[in-house]
């Protein structure tokens, strides 16, 4: 009797410290990064289109796994469409046309992957890079705080006039359904349009929460990696892996959750102007937006964001890493049981922001875990941060501080074919003073 009380004390033991290491950053009980991802795609390669995908989409269309697709151009599904995506099937972003794929206003799109047979967006390149072709863009009818709605005209290159009103987004419709993207990668994507303008990887604009985002990665990305424009979606198990730009951008009074969610980013690759892993802006320009209506709120339960610098001190002191977070003003931001590690520092909020009790009930950090962040958070500018270090740092939020490398912070940090973010909270030691750890 004594042996089968300490066996049922040592399995609930264990199964205490599993569920314990998912309570912040990435959970699951498995690994859900586990076969669909794939973070080294240049070393794949991929099949010669057998079918070329050019112009408009305007009635309801099917494509196979039996067959490669290379999207040439601007092409746009219209007219209330269905494209219909096999799990498995591969399409090609011609590098030449800077491609692109549109799913506009009243339109859909259904892919819908397998996790052992995602559906892959890639470039046509023998040697990938990031920015190799445009991206997939989902447009919407729900909400923007614009005045008369938006374009993502500009996000395009050689757009042709006869095109420019598939373009439009917004509407009242927060329950709008644009389809199902499932278990889905899009790699090598986020051109140059002009400039400093780029395509996004995955762009939504006004895309209601009827739609289904989940289990979507994008690699590799020139521009960023997830971009939503107003609307009401919501986002699970999302992937950004070393974009150019900002990992998850929100804008326009985008009303949203983002749950379950991973960006990892690199100081080798990353911009070191402007690119976070998470941006929430409510307008680029005041003069843009109706300020009666609603400004970006996101809500955002366990996410990671991790920096992968090998040799974090030296890559900030060359001012290659960053801050993590940035926030906008007129944004409402509600950040729980997420990982902020390896940044410089962790958050910054615009300098606009009036620090009263008002703004920072808009903002709230709990449940966190900040690591090896050079300063936690503070406002753009300003190198004292101590209100807001005792506010976040009052034991009611329930932060921890720590520091400690990737390697003994998260559960498989180094394997390149199988890697686990999950936390190892096990490894965990808190400071005292809400700042730093000891060193271990």
């Amino acid at each position: 009797m004594k042996n089968l009380t300490q066996i049922t004390f040592i399995l609930l033991f264990v199964l205490g410290n599993v569920y314990a290491q998912q309570e912040k950053g990435i959970i699951g009980a498995n690994n859900w990064l586990y076969n669909w991802t794939e973070f080294k795609p240049n070393q794949k390669q991929t099949e010669e289109p057998t079918q070329i995908l050019t112009g408009n989409i305007d009635k309801d269309t099917r494509l196979l796994k039996r067959e490669t697709y290379m999207l040439l151009g601007n092409v746009f599904v219209t007219n209330n469409a269905t494209l219909t995506i096999e799990a498995g099937t591969v399409i090609i972003g011609d590098f030449a046309s800077k491609a692109s794929l549109t799913i506009t206003k009243g339109a859909k799109i259904m892919a819908e992957g397998l996790e052992t047979d995602p559906i892959i967006f890639t470039s046509n390149r023998g040697v990938k890079r990031s920015g190799d072709w445009g991206g997939l863009i989902i447009i919407g009818d729900a909400s923007t705080n614009k005045f008369g709605n938006g374009s993502v005209a500009s996000y395009y290159s050689d757009l042709a006039p006869s095109s420019y009103g598939y373009t439009n987004y917004g509407g009242e419709n927060a329950e709008s359904n644009s389809g199902v993207l499932k278990f889905v990668r899009i790699e090598f994507s986020g051109k140059r349009i002009k400039n400093d303008d780029y395509y996004s990887g995955l762009l939504l604009a006004s895309v209601g929460n009827k739609t289904t985002i989940e289990n979507v990665m994008v690699s590799y990305s020139g521009g960023n990696s997830f971009e939503v424009l107003g609307g009401d979606v919501c986002l699970n198990k999302l992937v950004s892996y070393r974009a150019n730009n900002s990992d998850f951008k929100f804008n326009y009074g985008a009303q949203c959750k983002i749950d379950n969610s991973l960006a990892i980013r690199s100081p080798y690759v990353s911009s070191s102007s402007g690119a976070r892993c998470l941006h929430l802006a409510s307008y680029n320009k005041k003069e843009e937006v109706d300020f009666s209506k609603k400004g970006t709120k996101v809500a955002a339960k366990n996410l990671t964001f991790l920096n992968d610098s090998e040799n974090l001190q030296s890559d900030i002191d060359k001012g290659l890493v960053k801050e993590a977070v940035y926030i906008g003003q007129n944004t409402s931001l509600d950040l729980n049981k997420s990982v902020i590690s390896g940044f410089n520092p962790a958050v910054f909020l615009q300098n606009t922001i009036i620090i009263n009790q008002e703004n920072l009930d808009k903002i709230k950090f709990a449940n966190m875990y900040f690591n090896n962040c050079k300063g936690n958070i503070f406002v753009e500018n300003d190198s004292n941060n101590e209100d807001l270090e005792n506010w976040y740092g009052n034991s009611a939020f329930f932060n921890v501080y720590s520091r400690s490398n990737n390697a003994e912070t998260f559960i498989d940090f180094s394997n390149e074919k199988r890697p686990d973010f999950r936390l190892r909270i096990n490894k965990i030691i808190a400071s005292k003073d809400g700042v730093y750890a000891k060193e271990n």
